[in-house]
């Protein structure tokens, strides 16, 4: 768990910790306790490196290969 804290710090997971504890502090001192729980899962996110902050929504298009001398032909 330390390694997971401590190690792997990116642009975007420090910006998510970020993000998450201005949302925090806006929340507590507006009133309003819903923003206090989206805030808190932001910089959860960033500081425990899950979801998007751990880069893992970022999928790279996978290059098809065909599926029969047609498709190999149309290709070219």
């Amino acid at each position: 768990m330390k390694a997971r804290l401590f190690t792997g710090w990116t642009i975007t997971r420090a910006l998510y910790l970020f993000i998450g504890i201005v949302f925090i502090i806006q929340s507590v001192i507006s009133n309003e306790w819903l923003g206090i729980l989206i805030g808190t899962y932001f910089a959860a996110m960033g500081l425990f490196a899950f979801g998007c902050a751990a880069g893992n929504c970022f999928v790279p298009n996978a290059k098809q290969k065909p599926t029969s001398e047609l498709d190999e032909i149309k290709s070219e």
